[in-house]
């Protein structure tokens, strides 16, 4: 669909600012952690991070809540962030190697609090929860990461959402050898650690197919 609002009446770029976080480098602070289910995948796992942008000038973002407008609307962008582009499984890759889901999440879980100076929390916590599902429940309900800001690097996945426009499903890119998807804001070192944001590298792009019929969505169109 076209849009009619985001250019000027002399056809420069508009300062519209999209309500949602968008694909890039930013900072951000998390609101929320939390585990969903992924359709695709038996006993496989998203984990989700609730996040919102630094403030913005004179900018007019969601309501906080939609249920009661009295409580005003966001200052800053806010979105959803998957932690990982792929989803969180049990997978045995040969003879000598398994990849344990819970384990993979700990893994983020601790990285994240470092970053968010609450690894103390984690710690405390080691032996006390027999289900990873009771772990990330408690972190997010203690929320030692409240009000920590980081700075990031997000990627996405395009798709058309229900106006017609291209939305994004957001996610952190892989820790490589090349870089991290986030760091501690206030870190000396995090803006050359964090990777810098390339849409070749960061931006998984909507496939479009010439089809003579169209077929419903099968597992095979989602990786683990």
């Amino acid at each position: 669909m076209i849009s009619t609002k985001k250019t000027n009446d002399n056809g420069t770029e508009s300062s519209f600012v999209n309500k949602s976080l968008q694909p890039g480098n930013t900072v951000i602070k998390v609101d929320k952690i939390y585990l969903e289910d992924f359709p695709f995948g038996e006993n496989a796992y998203n984990l989700i991070l609730e996040c919102q942008g630094q403030d913005l000038e004179n900018f007019d973002g969601f309501f906080i809540d939609k249920d009661d407008e009295s409580k005003g609307k966001y200052k800053c962008q806010v979105g959803r962030i998957k932690s990982s582009q792929w989803a969180y499984a049990d997978k045995q890759l040969n003879d000598d190697v398994f990849i344990s889901r819970d384990e993979e999440i700990v893994k983020f879980l601790r990285t994240l609090c470092y970053a968010t100076d609450s690894i103390d929390w984690l710690d405390g916590v080691d032996g006390k929860y027999e289900t990873i599902e009771t772990l990330v429940e408690a972190l997010n309900t203690d929320c030692p990461f409240k009000d920590k800001w980081l700075s990031v690097c997000i990627g996405g996945r395009e798709y058309q959402n229900k106006a017609g426009y291209t939305a994004y499903d957001l996610f952190l890119p892989k820790f490589s050898k090349e870089g991290i998807p986030f760091a501690a804001f206030d870190s000396e070192n995090s803006n050359s650690q964090i990777f810098t944001f390339n849409n070749d590298t960061h931006i998984k792009r909507k496939v479009v197919k010439n089809v003579d019929s169209f077929e419903p969505a099968s597992k095979e169109d989602f990786e683990l």
